[in-house]
C-alpha cells in the first residue's frame, strides 16, 4: 500500500529524475579523462607557442582551458596578404547529343561479311531486304570493285583472307561502334535475316550478360564441352563480352589456327572469354533453318522454318526476295491475328462498362471520331463517283477524278467488295455492278472514312441472283507515326537572298529596304542580299540614257554608305517573260555549289528569325524549303471604315497564309544545278517548258528531294495585287488568281461588305 503511493508520488517528476541523471551522465563522458603533463619540454613549449602566435584561440585543445598567463603572454603580429591563386579551370565537354551525355546506346547493330564477288548480287538482296528495317547496317569486305552499289555502307579490310577479315570487322566495331551498341549481330551475305524478329530478341535479352548466340556446333577434333556459333546462321554477340574479349585480341591473331573464321571466333571466344555459343538464354530460343536447294518457301510446312530467325543458305538474290516476301505475309498475318485478338478482348471488356457496348467505338481500337464544339469546326464530307468528285482544289463544283485520288477511290471499292465476300461466303456471293454515291473526310484524329453506296449483284448457292443497294462503311486509319532521321544542320550558313524586281514593284523597294536594314545590316545577320534588276527589251534598249531603276541604285549606295560592312550586288537582266528558272540559271552560274539562296519579293519583310529557318529547313541534297507566308487583307476591306494600324498582328480578320503563292522558296545551289539537269532533256524538246514553270514544279517533278512546304509566321507581306501572266502554266496561273481573291478579306468582311452594298441599294 506504501510503495503505491510512493510510485504516484514519484510518478510526476520521474521524467525530470531520469532526464537530470542522463544529462549528468553525457556531460561526464565528454569529459577527456587523460591528465597532461603540466612539465613541458623546450620542443613542447615552443609548438604551443608558434600555435598561439598564430591563432591564439584556435590552436587550443577543445577540453582545456585558457589561463590568464596564456593571454598576458600573447603579442599580436600583422600577416601579409597573399592573394589565393585560383587553378586553371577545366573546360567542361559537352556532347553533341543528350544520348551520348547520358550514355544511352542504340539497341543493335548489324554486320553483314561479304566479298567482291557477291557484293553486288547477294550484297544488294540482303541490304534490299533488311536496310529499312533497321537503323545501321554496314557491309564488310575484303575487296570491293570501284563502284560502290548506292545505299550501301561498304568498310574494305584490303585482303581477301577470311581469318584476317573477321579480325579486322572485329576489331573495327570495337573502335568505332563498341560505345553506340548494346548487341552486335554478324551473318554472310547468302543467310536470309528476318530483321523485325532479331529486334524483337535483342528487346527482351539483358545487356549486361556475355553473350554468345547462335546455331552451336562442335570443333573438329570433338570437344564435347565447346561449342562454336555456326557463321552462317549468323550470331549475336552482346557488348559485354566484346569488351571482355578487346584486350586479347591480338593474342587470338597470333596463336589460335583455324581455317573456318567462324570456329576462329569461336575459340577466341572460349579461351579469353569462357562463353560457349548457345541457342537458347533466359527462355528465348535462336531459331534457325537449313534452305534446302531450289526449295520453295511458299511450299515448306515446317513449324521450324515458320519461326526461323535466319535462313541458309540462299544460292542467289531471287531466291533472297522470295523469302522475304514469304515471311513479310507470315508477320503481315500474324499481325492481322494479333489486331483481332485485341479487338475481342477490347470488345469482352467494353460489355462490362458502364455503357455497355456503346462505350466500344468502331472499330475496335480505333480513336473515337471528332467531335467539334462549333459549326466551324465541323468536318466536310467530299461526294465522289467512279469519274468524278466534287470538290476540287481551284474551287470549281465539279471535276475529274484522277491521279492518287482515282487511285485511292478504286482501292476502297475493292476492299470493301473484298471484306462483303468475305463476310457472306459461302452462302452469298457478291459482284460490283456500279458505285452509287461516295462520301470521305480526313479525320484528324482516326483517318480517312469513306461511306459507300453499292449496287451489288447477289448470287445464292443455288445459282439465283438479284441486285441489291449496300452501303458500307470504311476507315483507312493513320499509321503509327515515325521519326524521320534527318542530316544535321546548323544556323551559321550564309543565306544569299535574290529579289526579283520588275518596273512596276520599284516603287515598294523603299520599304523593302528599311525593314530589311533594320533587321539584318544593324543586326550584322550573315546574309547577303542580291537584287535582280529585270527589263523588258525596250527598257534595255534605254537603260544609257533613261535607266528605269536609277533611283533603286541611288537607295543602294546610299545603304552602302551608311553601312560600311554591307555590300548590295545587284545584276540586269533582259527578257521578255521573266521566269524564275531563267533567273536561277544566271544567278547559279555565279555562286559556288554550296550556296544557300532565299528567294523572295519586294513586299516581304525579312528578318533574322525567319532566315534561321530558313538554314534549318534547307538541307543539301535532302530537302528544299517552300514557306507560306502571312498576307495582309486589303485594308480597305478588312479596316473598313477604319484606320489601319501602323502593325499588323498576325491574327485571322488581319490578314491569311497564302497557300496559293510559291514564289519564296529556300535550296542549295548544288540541288538546283542536280534538278536542271534533269530537267535539261525535257528543255530540248519543249523550250516552252522554261516559261511555263516554276522553281516549285521544277523541284517535285525533276527531283528526288523532299519538297518541305509549311506556314511561316515570321515571313510577313504587306497586301498587294499581282499581275498574273496568261503565259505560264494553266495550273500557276490560277494560283496567281486564286492568291489575288484569297488576299481581298475574310468571308465573313466580304460577307459584310456585300451586304452593306445591298442595303445601300435597296435605300
Amino acid at each position: 500500500m506504501r510503495f503505491a503511493m510512493f510510485i504516484s508520488l514519484l510518478r510526476p517528476i520521474g521524467p525530470v529524475i531520469i532526464g537530470v541523471s542522463l544529462g549528468f551522465t553525457l556531460s561526464l563522458l565528454s569529459v577527456n579523462w587523460v591528465e597532461e603533463s603540466c612539465v613541458l619540454d623546450g620542443k613542447a613549449n615552443e609548438e604551443i607557442r608558434l600555435a598561439q602566435d598564430g591563432n591564439s584561440k584556435g590552436a587550443r585543445r577543445p577540453n582545456s582551458i585558457s589561463t590568464a598567463d596564456a593571454e598576458e603572454e600573447f603579442e599580436p603580429r600583422i600577416v601579409p596578404y597573399k592573394p589565393v591563386q585560383q587553378s586553371q579551370t577545366k573546360q567542361l565537354f559537352r556532347a553533341k547529343y543528350i544520348s551520348t551525355e547520358l550514355g544511352i546506346r542504340e539497341r543493335l547493330f548489324v554486320g553483314i561479311l561479304t566479298s567482291k564477288s557477291t557484293i553486288n548480287t547477294l550484297g544488294v538482296a540482303v541490304n534490299r531486304t533488311i536496310s529499312h528495317h533497321l537503323d545501321t547496317v554496314v557491309f564488310f569486305t575484303g575487296m570491293r570493285n570501284r563502284k560502290v552499289p548506292h545505299g550501301m555502307f561498304v568498310v574494305t579490310h584490303g585482303d581477301e583472307r577470311l581469318i584476317w577479315n573477321i579480325f579486322q570487322t572485329i576489331k573495327y566495331i570495337l573502335e568505332h561502334y563498341i560505345h553506340e551498341y548494346d548487341w552486335f549481330y554478324l551473318a554472310q551475305d547468302d543467310t536470309y535475316t528476318e530483321a523485325d524478329r532479331i529486334k524483337q530478341l535483342v528487346a527482351h535479352l539483358s545487356i549486361d550478360r556475355e553473350l554468345y548466340m547462335g546455331s552451336p556446333e562442335e570443333f573438329i577434333g570433338g570437344e564435347m564441352e565447346r561449342r562454336y556459333c555456326y557463321g552462317g546462321f549468323g550470331y549475336l554477340l552482346s557488348r559485354t563480352l566484346l569488351l571482355r574479349l578487346k584486350p586479347f585480341l591480338e593474342n587470338c591473331r597470333n596463336d589460335i589456327l583455324s581455317a573456318r573464321p567462324d570456329e576462329w571466333l569461336g575459340r577466341c571466344i572460349i579461351d579469353y572469354a569462357n562463353t560457349n555459343c548457345v541457342d537458347e538464354h533466359e527462355g528465348l530460343q535462336y531459331y534457325h533453318y537449313e534452305m534446302g536447294k531450289n526449295s520453295d518457301p511458299s511450299k515448306v510446312e515446317d513449324v521450324q522454318f515458320k519461326n526461323a530467325l535466319t535462313v541458309h543458305p540462299v544460292s542467289d538474290p531471287e531466291q533472297m526476295y522470295r523469302l522475304h516476301k514469304h515471311f513479310t505475309e507470315i508477320e503481315l498475318q500474324r499481325t492481322y491475328d494479333e489486331i483481332e485478338k485485341l479487338q475481342a478482348e477490347i470488345k469482352n471488356v467494353s460489355k462490362v462498362a458502364f455503357d455497355g457496348n456503346r462505350s466500344s467505338q468502331w472499330p475496335i481500337g480505333i480513336n473515337p471520331m471528332f467531335e467539334p464544339k462549333s459549326r466551324f469546326e465541323v468536318l466536310r464530307w467530299d461526294y465522289f463517283t467512279e469519274e468524278q468528285v466534287y470538290s476540287c482544289i481551284d474551287g470549281s463544283p465539279k471535276c475529274e477524278l484522277r491521279g492518287i485520288d482515282r487511285l485511292d477511290v478504286a482501292d476502297v471499292i475493292e476492299i470493301a467488295m473484298g471484306e462483303l465476300n468475305k463476310k457472306y461466303k459461302p452462302v452469298l456471293h457478291l459482284k460490283k455492278q456500279q458505285l452509287i454515291n461516295g462520301y470521305r473526310r480526313f479525320d484528324p484524329t482516326r483517318g480517312m472514312e469513306y461511306t459507300l453506296d453499292l449496287q451489288l449483284e447477289v448470287v445464292n448457292q443455288k445459282g439465283r441472283s438479284r441486285s441489291i443497294t449496300k452501303r458500307v462503311h470504311l476507315v483507312r486509319p493513320l499509321s503509327r507515326i515515325e521519326i524521320i532521321p534527318m542530316p544535321y544542320v546548323t544556323e551559321a550558313t550564309r543565306v544569299h537572298i535574290i529579289l526579283p524586281l520588275t518596273f512596276q514593284e520599284r516603287g515598294a523597294v523603299n520599304h523593302f529596304l528599311e525593314v530589311f536594314a533594320t533587321n539584318l545590316f544593324e543586326t550584322s545577320e550573315n546574309a547577303i542580299l542580291t537584287l535582280l534588276f529585270i527589263y523588258d527589251p525596250f527598257e534595255a534598249q534605254q537603260v544609257n540614257q533613261n535607266d528605269i531603276f536609277t533611283s533603286v541604285k541611288a537607295q543602294i549606295n546610299a545603304y552602302e554608305r551608311k553601312y560600311p560592312a554591307v555590300k548590295i550586288l545587284w545584276i540586269s537582266v533582259k527578257t521578255e517573260t521573266p521566269s524564275q528558272i531563267k533567273f536561277m540559271d544566271i544567278i547559279s552560274k555565279k555562286h559556288p555549289v554550296d550556296t544557300l539562296f532565299f528567294i523572295t519579293n519586294v513586299n516581304a519583310n525579312v528578318n533574322s528569325e525567319f532566315l534561321n529557318r530558313c538554314r534549318m529547313n534547307s538541307i543539301n541534297n535532302w530537302q528544299v524549303f517552300f514557306p507560306i507566308h502571312f498576307q495582309d487583307y486589303n485594308p480597305d476591306i478588312a479596316f473598313h471604315n477604319q484606320e489601319p494600324p501602323p502593325t499588323v498582328d498576325l491574327v485571322k480578320d488581319a490578314g491569311h497564309f497564302d497557300r496559293s503563292s510559291f514564289e519564296e522558296a529556300c535550296f542549295y545551289n548544288s540541288d538546283y544545278m542536280v534538278t536542271r539537269t534533269r530537267m535539261a532533256s525535257d528543255v530540248q524538246e519543249n523550250e516552252e517548258i522554261m516559261e511555263t514553270l516554276d522553281i516549285y514544279d521544277m523541284f517535285v517533278k525533276y527531283s528526288i528531294l523532299h519538297v518541305f512546304r509549311a506556314v511561316e509566321p515570321a515571313l510577313h507581306q504587306k497586301y498587294r495585287y499581282q499581275a498574273c501572266n496568261p503565259q505560264l502554266s494553266e495550273d500557276i496561273y490560277h494560283r496567281c488568281v486564286q492568291s489575288n481573291l484569297d488576299g481581298l478579306g475574310s468571308r465573313s468582311q466580304l460577307a459584310m461588305l456585300l451586304f452593306e452594298q445591298e442595303q445601300g441599294n435597296s435605300t
